[in-house]
């Protein structure tokens, strides 16, 4: 899985979400999945609302809004990206944006979860 930790109010994050969003549309499946974690201390209105403002599709709702998911993770900044393996390991992690749905990151993504 792709664990995106993110919030509204971070202009980064609201730049490359549209970028996870078509990810999950292209290689979401048993595989893989695009999970997208909001921190945002204001709950799923404004997140909903973001996502219809910008066309989000294909992601679900997540919402952490305490925040103990980035001490829990040590996120040093925001957004902070993890690649998770089948078995729960990290085997990958990015802090700062990313054009996640660029071809060099699909295959990325295909070679190491078998993504369709």
């Amino acid at each position: 899985m792709l664990l995106n930790i993110w919030a509204t109010w971070c202009a980064p994050c609201r730049k490359e979400m549209p970028t996870l969003d078509r990810l999950q549309a292209k290689l979401g499946g048993p595989d893989f999945e695009v999970i997208a974690l909001s921190m945002d201390r204001g709950g799923p209105d404004i997140v909903k609302k973001f996502f219809a403002e910008i066309g989000v599709e294909h992601l679900a709702l997540n919402i952490d809004t305490t925040g103990k998911a980035m001490f829990t993770l040590g996120a040093l900044g925001l957004p902070m990206t993890l690649l998770i393996d089948r078995e729960g390991k990290e085997i990958g992690r990015l802090i700062g944006p990313a054009e996640w749905d660029s071809p060099e990151m699909m295959a990325f993504i295909r070679s190491h979860f078998g993504a369709n």
